[in-house]
């Protein structure tokens, strides 16, 4: 049977990540890294997440603080607060924690925590993940997981003003 906990004792805060899952910390367990805004979140979303969590043992999926989202989408995003997004995507059973993070990118996080997989959705390849280089350089993998991209958030929000 399943540990299911609730939502909010998922989330971490950046400073409590490498005391709770530095490779000290999480010994011979499989850290997988996965990023994104989860603005409004569907199932290519939550394709993508079981996906990753199959590629290891503990997943932690770092969401882009509202700063950083508004920076990438544009000022009339997020739709939903970073914290509501964290609970959202803590509420699933396969998300093991959830942080949140003002970068545009999880470089730093990569160097704290020297995640073994880091995955992306299905809109990227390999070659184009932002975050490649520095997941090399740390000694991991990047896998792209979830299948084809059907959904997109942006593309709802649209279909959804119209």
């Amino acid at each position: 049977m399943k540990n299911f906990r609730e939502p909010e004792s998922k989330i971490i805060e950046r400073e409590f990540l490498k005391e709770n899952l530095s490779k000290e910390i999480r010994g011979s367990k499989t850290l997988v890294l996965t990023n994104g805004c989860f603005d409004i979140l569907h199932i290519g979303h939550v394709r993508y997440l079981k996906a990753a969590k199959e590629c290891g043992d503990i997943l932690l999926v770092a969401i882009n603080s509202d700063n950083s989202e508004r920076r990438l989408k544009g000022e009339k995003r997020p739709i939903i607060g970073e914290m509501e997004r964290a609970i959202i995507v803590a509420s699933l059973y396969f998300v093991d924690y959830v942080t949140i993070f003002e970068e545009d990118n999880v470089h730093s996080i990569i160097k704290e925590l020297k995640p073994e997989i880091h995955c992306k959705g299905g809109d990227y390849s390999e070659e184009d993940v932002p975050e490649r280089e520095e997941v090399l350089k740390n000694g991991g993998v990047v896998k792209i997981v979830g299948g084809e991209k059907l959904r997109s958030t942006s593309e709802l929000i649209l279909k959804v003003s119209q």
